[in-house]
């Protein structure tokens, strides 16, 4: 069955699609890393899963306390695994804050930190695995974008440039990475039924606290987790989690799989090595 002895480690886990892919894990066989803010609900989430679980509760902001945990991460994926060849398996980049603010009235320092947790935090924990991924030349990257970053959504200007961003990385990623045996993921949920939108910043940098019919009236978390599982054991490569509109926005701008295989073909022929010889 797909999944089962693995070990994945989710950031953002203590609620929401975060925690529900853990549960989602858990439930098909992976043994579950969780990281997040706040230890308490960590704790709380890891009680719900049957199969063996690791906590280790950082701000993805900071650097050193990331490293740390990436080091404890691998070590005890090694050590919880049935036998000598365990590490962990599959990294899910899900930490990160939305935004609900017209681009004219959000202070500077608002964009700086949706970026910061939503992008430059996320590529800087999957830094930091990738020497882990490929010296065992296997593993899977998912990446969760959103719908607002396919589309320009109003009102979530940093959001949608830092969701934008973080596929960016990824799609050039996963072709730097086709001949390694680890596979990238990048999938887009629209509205799921989360706090997403009461934890959201407004253009002063505040919490919202508030939340939208839409959202609540969205995707239940553990279907969209489920849906998110199921097409990564089926290797999809651009995963689109979303209903209505928001589903047929997302497929307006579906970046078509023989474009992914083109790139990764350049790959394939030398195209870095050769970039590199004429450095």
């Amino acid at each position: 069955m797909a999944y089962e002895n693995e070990c994945w480690w989710i950031t953002g886990a203590s609620s929401g699609i975060g925690a529900a892919l853990a549960r989602e894990l858990g439930a098909r066989g992976a043994r579950v890393i969780l990281s997040g803010r706040d230890e308490d609900r960590l704790a709380g989430v890891a009680s719900e899963i049957a199969t063996q679980t690791l906590t280790l509760p950082f701000d993805v902001r900071d650097h050193d306390a990331m490293l740390q945990a990436t080091g404890k991460a691998t070590d005890w994926a090694g050590e919880s695994a049935a036998d000598s060849s365990g590490g962990i398996d599959g990294f899910v980049a899900n930490a990160g804050v939305s935004q609900r603010s017209r681009a004219a009235k959000t202070d500077m320092q608002v964009y700086r930190d949706i970026i910061d947790i939503d992008l430059t935090s996320q590529i800087a924990a999957t830094q930091a695995l990738l020497p882990h991924m490929t010296q065992r030349k296997s593993g899977r990257l998912l990446f969760i974008s959103s719908i607002a970053g396919k589309v320009g959504v109003p009102m979530r200007t940093a959001y949608c440039a830092a969701k934008f961003g973080l596929a960016g990385y990824a799609d050039a990623l996963r072709a730097e990475l086709s001949q390694d045996g680890i596979g990238v993921h990048v999938i887009y949920p629209g509205s799921v039924a989360t706090d997403v939108s009461r934890n959201a910043l407004k253009g002063d940098g505040a919490k919202r606290d508030k939340s939208d019919k839409v959202i609540d009236n969205g995707i239940p978390a553990d279907e969209a987790a489920a849906t998110m599982l199921d097409a990564v054991a089926l290797n999809q490569r651009e995963i689109i989690v979303a209903r209505g509109m928001e589903e047929a926005m997302g497929e307006l701008r579906r970046t078509p799989d023989q474009l992914f295989d083109q790139v990764a073909g350049m790959v394939a022929d030398g195209y870095m090595e050769k970039m590199e010889a004429s450095e």
